[in-house]
């Protein structure tokens, strides 16, 4: 089985945890996985420290791992995004294979896709295929890209046509398989929902008060942290105002953004000299998890308007802290809707900084509520987004997939 993406772990936000689970859990379960993946560049949008050269052929955790460098914007906008998923698309087409079985392409990136797709089209001998859907192009356009929305049309044909030559779309929300089916065109037997899971372990043994005191973050404080992705679509300028108002009421609120992105510099512009926003760097995976866990509230934070593109790969992880997610996002987006089903959060309206100030404070006040509501999050996790389960699911697909070998 060769898994074809351009993130991978290292890399600890968007879709590289994801990808690197399906990876070794597949290898657990008796494949011979191949990765080819791109140069570690997410979401700092600079290839990271260490590595070198045009191509790394490595072993991680049982897993082969073939990097390819590929160009890289420093500030990405969409069409350079795009450029940067062909370059890897192509690199991605030239490169030895293998005789793999089955070939998964992963989504984002649509175009690099696209691109490696054509050889597993044409070649002599082809593989079973899948494409795993992460994002909507066509929808972000609409959604995130309102400049570019024109485009919509014509990114909603490509993005058909890729979708429509794999013999499986898997996708991983009933609206995304809405969507593909009903909008691109793919069969309705072909498009399959396969949710994400869980990728960190809940560590119940985490000393919250000893993480607190070491990140400065005062008992009295409602910590409300926001992880992953610093984007156009996570829309932080929310924050980072909910942020000004608390320090103009005195408030007891401390908003944190963990991680990194395009719009980080830009944030740290908008933030200067307000006390009650916090930036922190990415984190390894134990020091991340402790974050998560020492913060009182967990925020997901979108654009206002924006509904089907995509579900925070945060949300996993969020529910299996225990601590209650704070969601300002439309209440009709597909992340409002895994708020609801899961009972562990309170979804309040996007764009609003003092309504988000004001439900923080709320929630931050009543501990008993909080901490209900919060602990609804793991059942939620055992049940529905267990890691072994996932891994089973992907099993009984992928190996569906050998079945359309042809020699």
């Amino acid at each position: 089985m060769t898994i074809i993406g351009i993130n991978y772990a290292p890399e600890s936000s968007g879709n590289a945890p994801y990808t690197t689970s399906l990876a070794e859990g597949m290898t657990a379960l008796g494949w011979d996985v191949r990765v080819i993946t791109g140069f570690p560049h997410y979401p700092q949008w600079q290839v990271y420290d260490g590595y070198e050269g045009q191509t790394l052929d490595e072993k991680q955790n049982g897993v082969g791992v073939l990097r390819l460098r590929h160009y890289v914007p420093h500030e990405p906008k969409l069409l350079n995004r795009l450029l940067m998923e062909v370059h890897f698309g192509v690199r991605a087409a030239l490169t030895d294979w293998g005789r793999p079985d089955v070939v998964l392409f992963v989504n984002p990136g649509l175009f690099s896709s696209g691109v490696a797709a054509l050889r597993a089209k044409l070649g002599r001998r082809r593989p079973g295929t899948a494409i795993w859907i992460q994002d909507l192009y066509s929808r972000g356009l609409e959604e995130v890209h309102t400049s570019a929305a024109a485009l919509a049309p014509v990114m909603r044909k490509v993005e058909g046509l890729v979708l429509r030559a794999m013999d499986r779309v898997i996708v991983i929300h009933d609206r995304f398989r809405r969507h593909a089916v009903n909008e691109l065109g793919v069969a309705p037997e072909r498009a399959l929902i396969h949710r994400n899971w869980s990728h960190i372990t809940p560590q119940h043994a985490i000393d919250t008060a000893a993480v607190r005191e070491r990140r400065g973050w005062a008992e009295d404080e409602v910590v409300v942290l926001h992880a992953g992705n610093m984007g156009v679509k996570q829309y932080l300028e929310n924050v980072v105002d909910a942020a000004r108002l608390a320090d103009e009421r005195d408030s007891r609120v401390r908003f944190v953004l963990l991680g990194a992105g395009n719009q980080l510099q830009r944030l740290k512009g908008l933030a200067e000299g307000i006390k009650s926003l916090e930036f922190i760097a990415p984190l390894p995976d134990e020091e991340y998890t402790a974050a998560l866990a020492a913060a009182d509230i967990l925020l997901v934070n979108e654009k206002p308007e924006l509904r089907e593109m995509c579900v925070p790969s945060k949300l996993t992880s969020y529910f299996a802290t225990g601590r209650p997610v704070l969601a300002a996002v439309d209440d009709e987006s597909s992340s409002a809707g895994e708020i609801e089903s899961s009972g562990a959060g309170k979804v309040i309206a996007s764009g609003d900084p003092a309504g988000l100030l004001q439900a923080a404070e709320e929630l931050g006040a009543d501990r008993a509520v909080a901490s209900d509501i919060g602990g609804r999050g793991p059942a939620y996790v055992a049940e529905h987004l267990a890691a072994d389960a996932a891994m089973r699911r992907w099993d009984d697909v992928l190996r569906s997939l050998t079945q359309h070998v042809r020699v």
